[in-house]
């Protein structure tokens, strides 16, 4: 590897916490190893490649930003199923991307991103393209890594805010619905509800039958529990939806979430006040929790490490506490589901939790 190493880092995709503490944990890595290496940053993710917007970063521009949110650099998102289209400019997208790649003199470049950001990272990768990526999402979903960074942060949000509606369904007698962001996998939702103290559980992986989470109820009420609350994710769906097509599903639902059409069921099934509290982007938000600052700080080191052996076209992964390199292409393309017959699942239905 040469003396005078350039490097591109950018953030891709939805924000979360720990990116700063990522890059963060990068830049100390290369700079530890090579004081003259050059980090340019490239703002507001792979449209930032597009455009060659970037800037010039030294080591002060990353002293203290471990516990800050968000990211220092701005982040967008470009799905991949368009990365072949041209953008709104006419701008060819990944040949732009090369070229900028290219004429920012970069040795390798950096992608901090989630599933369709490892997937674009892998295509430059087959481009030629000198790429290591590190694996962030508060869904947990990335595939050949047991955590991603974000998750852990947007776990403590999600389960306080079940843990805290407790107090006032209690006072009121009140079924909660609290939805959580999934759309495709319920890790965040699975262990934000058992975390938090729901009664009913409903992820994307398992379809439920609303007339079972009405029995749950009515069994706490004859129990003599005044309350219940459902940790629902955005993408659960019942068992006569998940037979629908993605059109005919969309077509259905309109611009109505889930939860509201459970909430109105339930409200006849249960003869009960339904609530609906929905956390949103606050469990983007905010400063990384201990955990993703630690598993964010040790991903950047190896992904430095892989810079400076030369690994491109890996991911740095967290696999039983060790953070290990693997393939891109193992990864591109692929989900991370939940195991509907992991301990997970049946320990909470030993806890007394449904999941419709």
């Amino acid at each position: 590897m040469k003396e005078n190493l350039r490097i591109g880092i950018l953030t891709s995709g939805g924000d979360c916490q720990a990116l700063n503490a990522a890059m963060r944990g990068v830049a100390l890595a290369l700079y530890e190893k090579n004081k003259k290496t050059q980090i340019i940053g490239i703002e507001n993710g792979f449209e930032g490649l597009i455009n060659g917007n970037c800037r010039n970063l030294s080591k002060d521009d990353f002293e203290n930003i471990l516990s800050i949110g968000g990211t220092i650099l701005g982040s967008s998102r470009m799905p991949f199923k368009h990365i072949n289209e041209p953008d709104e400019n006419g701008t060819e997208k990944i040949p732009a991307m090369i070229k900028n790649y290219k004429k920012m003199g970069l040795d390798c470049l950096v992608v901090l991103g989630g599933n369709g950001s490892q997937k674009t990272a892998n295509l430059l990768s087959m481009k030629g393209l000198n790429i290591v990526s590190l694996p962030k999402t508060i869904d947990n979903d990335v595939f050949e890594t047991d955590m991603t960074f974000g998750y852990a942060s947007a776990l403590e949000v999600a389960s306080k805010t079940i843990e805290n509606i407790k107090t006032t369904a209690a006072s009121h007698s009140r079924i909660f619905i609290v939805e959580i962001m999934g759309h495709k996998t319920g890790h965040l939702t699975l262990n934000a509800g058992i975390a938090g103290g729901a009664d009913v559980i409903l992820i994307p992986e398992i379809p439920f039958d609303t007339i079972a989470v009405a029995e749950k109820i009515n069994q706490n009420e004859t129990e003599g529990k005044n309350y219940s609350i459902i940790a629902i994710a955005e993408g659960a769906k019942t068992k006569q939806d998940a037979l629908l097509s993605k059109k005919e599903y969309k077509e259905k639902m309109g611009n109505v979430s889930i939860s509201f059409h459970l909430a109105s069921q339930l409200r006849m099934l249960c003869n009960k006040d339904v609530r609906i509290s929905i956390p949103g982007h606050i469990q983007r938000g905010g400063s990384p929790c201990t955990q993703d600052k630690i598993l964010a700080s040790r991903l950047g080191a190896a992904a430095a490490e892989c810079i400076l052996q030369e690994k491109f076209g890996t991911m740095v992964a967290i696999v039983n506490d060790k953070i290990v390199p693997v393939e891109l292409n193992k990864v591109a393309g692929f989900t991370k589901y939940v195991d509907v017959e992991s301990d997970a699942i049946k320990q909470a239905k030993a806890l007394g939790i449904s999941f419709g």
